[in-house]
C-alpha cells in the first residue's frame, strides 16, 4: 500500500531524485565540454527540477520524524505510577518506540497528550494510514479550586523533528492539501500508587487509557473510579 511506511517513502523518493540529479549533472558537464550549449542548458533545467524534487521529498521525510504509523488501535505508551508524597507522583512512561521517560507530577490524575495527523479521504483510498506523536504528560487536579490555585506540572515527552508536518501543513496548505492535521487527542486516569496503565490510539484518532493489569483494575475499583 502506498503509505504503509509513510516516513520511509519520502526518503526513498529523495534518494531516487538525488541519484537522477547526479546523473543529470554528469550529462550537463559532458555536453558543456563538448560545446553543446543548448543541450547543456536543457539538461540543466532538468537538473534544477530534480534537485527541487529531492529537497522537497527530503524535507517531507524529516518532517515526519517522531510520528508513528497507526493502522488499527495501536499501543502508544505504558504508564507506571508511584507515589512519593501526598498528591505527588513519579511516573515512568514507556513509549511504543522503545524509549521511556521518567517524570514527576503533582495532582490526582495524569493526562497524556498526542498530536494526530490524518489524511484526506482521497489519500486514505490510496492506503494512507493516520500518524500520531506523543507530546506531553501532565498532572490534573480533580478539585477545581486546587486546579486554580496550584501550579500545573507538565513534562514534554516523545521526539520531535527539525521540521514538523503539522506546522508545514498550516504554513503551506496548498502544498500539503492531502494532509488533515488539525487536532490533538488526550486521555487521563487517576494517579494511584502502584498502578499501571496502557494507552492506545484508535484508528478514529482518539487516545484510550485502560488498566494494564488486574491489580490496577482493582485499585481503580477501590478508589471509586
Amino acid at each position: 500500500m502506498l503509505f504503509d511506511i509513510p516516513a520511509m517513502l519520502p526518503a526513498v523518493a529523495a534518494a531516487v531524485f538525488g541519484l537522477a540529479a547526479l546523473a543529470q549533472s554528469f550529462a550537463v558537464r559532458r555536453r558543456w565540454r563538448a560545446r553543446r550549449r543548448l543541450s547543456a542548458c536543457h539538461r540543466s533545467a532538468w537538473l534544477a527540477l530534480l534537485l527541487a524534487a529531492a529537497l522537497l521529498a527530503a524535507g517531507l521525510s524529516v518532517s515526519l520524524t517522531g510520528y508513528q504509523r497507526l493502522i488499527a488501535e495501536a499501543p502508544v505508551a505504558t504508564i507506571g505510577v508511584r507515589a512519593f508524597a501526598p498528591q505527588q507522583f513519579s511516573l515512568r512512561v514507556d513509549l511504543a518506540d522503545g524509549t521511556h521517560e521518567s517524570v514527576q507530577l503533582a495532582g490526582d490524575e495524569w493526562q497524556l497528550d498526542a498530536r494526530v495527523i490524518k489524511w484526506t479521504p482521497r489519500a486514505v483510498t490510496l492506503g494512507a494510514q493516520p500518524l500520531y506523536r506523543v507530546e506531553r504528560v501532565s498532572g490534573r487536579w480533580r478539585d477545581v479550586t486546587q486546579a486554580q490555585s496550584r501550579p500545573p506540572s507538565v513534562a514534554t515527552i516523545g521526539g520531535e523533528g527539525a521540521l514538523d508536518l503539522w506546522q508545514l501543513r498550516h504554513r503551506f496548505p496548498e502544498w500539503l492539501s492531502w494532509v488533515d492535521a488539525d487536532y490533538g487527542s488526550a486521555a487521563y486516569m487517576p494517579m494511584l500508587d502502584g498502578a499501571r496503565y496502557e494507552v492506545t490510539l484508535a484508528a478514529g484518532g482518539g487516545l484510550v487509557a485502560r488498566p494494564a493489569d488486574a491489580a490496577t483494575a482493582q485499585l481503580l475499583k477501590d478508589s471509586g473510579w
